[in-house]
């Protein structure tokens, strides 16, 4: 085993949650940097997000490492329905217009990772896509779900893992994914040669 530091470019408690639960000792460097990205194809605005993030965290990080070795892992998910991006709600309203569109039909979950090794000095990065199946809500439903926390700081309003559990008919692909970060594919193809 090699002694190199592994970073999370990312504050998301669910992406530390999940590199928690395969035993990793890591610390969380978040950026302070806001970046616009313009593209309107999901696949490619999470990619070009989660390296933008991974680049700011390895300045920071080769600032404060020097000659120690690390590793770090930037990631950004995206919701989409019939091509178009659903982000992060901005008020109720938006939120329910994202819950009523994919009610009752199938979305996709984007997360790209983009991880920085500096033993190798490069950056490789990722996309994996999980399709999602959602029960038809009812009106009621949809209200009382608006009336909770958690659709107003997620892409897409939802959290697989929370409340909107109970409406998931299904997915096709990695959980995880949809959660913010396919941990396993991440370890077995930047992190297991390494850790």
């Amino acid at each position: 085993m090699r002694d190199i530091k592994i970073i999370l470019a990312s504050a998301s408690p669910r992406r530390k949650e999940l590199l928690s639960q395969i035993g990793l000792d890591f610390e969380i460097m978040v950026s302070d940097k806001e970046t616009e990205i313009d593209s309107k194809d999901p696949i490619e605005a999470c990619e070009k997000q989660a390296c933008q993030k991974a680049e700011d965290i390895v300045e920071q990080a080769t600032l404060k490492y020097k000659e120690k070795d690390f590793i770090v892992i930037a990631a950004d998910t995206i919701v989409a329905f019939e091509g178009k991006i659903l982000g992060k709600p901005k008020s109720r309203e938006d939120a329910k217009q994202m819950i009523e569109a994919i009610s009752g039909r199938k979305h996709r979950v984007y997360t790209a990772v983009c991880v920085y090794n500096s033993i190798k000095k490069s950056y490789e990065s990722f996309v994996d896509d999980t399709p999602v199946e959602v029960a038809k809500l009812s009106e009621g439903e949809i209200e009382d779900y608006l009336d909770k926390k958690e659709p107003y700081d997620k892409a897409g309003a939802y959290a697989i893992q929370g409340y909107f559990s109970r409406y998931i008919v299904g997915i096709e692909g990695d959980y995880y994914n949809v959660m913010g970060l396919p941990i396993g594919r991440l370890y077995r193809e930047h992190l297991r040669n390494y850790i």
